[in-house]
């Protein structure tokens, strides 16, 4: 296999590099590292979790150390989509260029604009930024970006999930044609691809995996709950997310669980502290020094369980995470990937869970369909499924035929067919007398009125009386079914 030593790059950052501990590169440094070396642009597309920061540090480093920076004009730009991964790049650059004199500084929000001032005033190798901190420098006439050599653009995919593609663009045309440009994205939807046609020139293309996939050392489990109620999901929830926590037991050394929504992330972290859990929330509205506080209390392995929301999905280095729990489905099935790449990184192992409810089915096949094999179910300690006994006693109902549904409509005591009269021999009569006794004689038209009122009160308590064994086939039928008086009565004609 190669060796970092074959890879052409500056023995100062070798140096580093070993006392990193580091002596093999992964799949993407030891494809992408030459053709940067070369001067070529790079789209690389990778899992997460397979060294993308490395893989454009230690060439930017080494092409960078030739050379002097000049005030308020960066000789390198490295756009980050969040304040957590631009710190994390920030650190890398600290580790391997720490022989070198090559200087840096770090533009992210939540810090105020006197110190980021100072440090662009004296000048600056590398510019680390998120892509509304660099604008806003950038449009009160702090900064200058014609000088940019080396051009980083790191998790595209999650800029346009963030809204960041115009500010992209801008950027863009903000610095020199002439620049050499790492492009990373773990997924290609069609915007990212028209990004790179327009900005990228003839780049060497590096996908050491096929696009959207989690590591093979991570294990995957979905385990499915049915709350009793739609009110009580997510308290069952959260009583299944601490059941599955004490089944992991020692295995589980530390884990990040994640939320859909930021008030859910604040509302799970308290339930944890109640049950006596170290745990500490971080999501966009805390505060930056809070967030870095608990970021650091989470590597230094002195918080257990950090509940995030998909702030700390992309770019989130710890390398020693054993677990990653999905209490909430993801929205975008692109942020199952990211989230679960935060464990079983750097050939490690690691175990992602799942919690999911029927309401979130459609959002957990859009991400069975991104990474093309279904989740892997497992048992829900909760909900055991029904013993021997149960099965037993629920065949022979199973077995029975089904009976068939009943009419809403028909009444509960069906009406009784009306009886032949056999005790009496049917007179003869004549043929006229067999007509119904409406048509047999023309009715008076004050007898033809006294039937029709007296049917009226039948026929409200019978729904009509249809059905009741009367014989109405000789009744008038036009206006309701009896004829109104004012029909029958006599008139002379002149």
């Amino acid at each position: 296999m190669t060796t970092f030593n074959e890879l052409a790059l500056d023995p100062r950052v070798l140096k580093a590099v070993a006392e990193a501990g580091y002596e093999r590169p992964t799949p993407i440094q030891e494809q992408a590292i030459p053709h940067a070396l070369e001067g070529r642009d790079v789209l690389g597309i990778a899992q997460t979790g397979t060294g993308k920061t490395a893989s454009f540090t230690l060439p930017m480093i080494t092409r960078l150390s030739r050379g002097r920076a000049r005030a308020r004009m960066p000789r390198s730009l490295v756009l980050a989509p969040t304040r957590e991964l631009a710190a994390q790049v920030a650190e890398n650059f600290d580790i391997y260029a720490k022989y070198t004199r090559l200087t840096k500084a770090l533009l992210i929000g939540g810090v105020a604009f006197g110190e980021q001032d100072k440090l662009i005033d004296r000048g600056v190798d590398v510019l680390i930024a998120t892509p509304g901190r660099l604008l806003d420098h950038f449009e009160r006439g702090k900064l200058l970006l014609t000088g940019v050599e080396v051009m980083v653009v790191d998790e595209a995919d999650r800029m346009l999930d963030m809204g960041f593609i115009p500010d992209i663009e801008r950027i863009f045309k903000l610095t020199p044609f002439t620049r050499q440009t790492f492009f990373y994205s773990a997924t290609m939807p069609p915007e990212i691809e028209r990004l790179t046609n327009t900005f990228l020139q003839a780049p060497a293309r590096v996908e050491v995996a096929r696009q959207a996939t989690a590591s093979e050392t991570i294990e995957q489990v979905l385990v499915e709950l049915k709350p009793s109620r739609r009110d009580r999901a997510a308290s069952e929830k959260r009583k299944l997310l601490r059941t599955l926590i004490e089944a992991e037991g020692e295995r589980l050394t530390n884990a990040i669980i994640f939320c859909n929504r930021k008030v859910d992330v604040d509302i799970l972290a308290k339930a944890l502290k109640k049950e006596r859990l170290d745990a500490a929330p971080i999501h966009g509205d805390l505060d930056q020094s809070l967030r870095t506080r608990t970021l650091d209390s989470f590597r230094a392995g002195e918080l257990k369980f950090l509940i995030a929301s998909d702030v700390a999905a992309r770019g989130l280095d710890v390398p020693a995470v054993s677990h990653v729990f999905n209490f909430d489905v993801p929205g975008h099935p692109e942020d199952y990937v990211h989230r679960i790449g935060r464990t079983g990184r750097a050939g490690r192992d690691g175990k992602a869970i799942t919690l999911a409810t029927p309401a979130e089915d459609k959002q957990l096949a859009a991400i069975e369909t991104l990474i093309q094999k279904p989740l892997p179910r497992g048992a829900n300690p909760l909900q055991a499924p029904p013993g021997p006994a149960e099965d037993a006693a629920e065949a022979p109902e199973a077995a029975s035929p089904p009976k068939p549904a009943r009419s809403r409509k028909r009444s509960a005591k069906p009406a009784p067919a009306p009886q032949p009269e056999a005790s009496t021999p049917a007179p003869a009569v004549p043929d006229a007398a067999q007509q119904p006794a409406a048509t047999a004689a023309p009715p008076q038209p004050t007898e033809a009125a006294a039937p029709a009122k007296a049917d009226t009160p039948a026929r409200k308590r019978g729904g009509g009386g249809r059905g009741k064994g009367d014989d109405r086939r000789g009744a008038v039928v036009g206006m309701g079914d009896h004829v109104p008086d004012f029909l029958l009565r006599e008139f002379r004609v002149s």
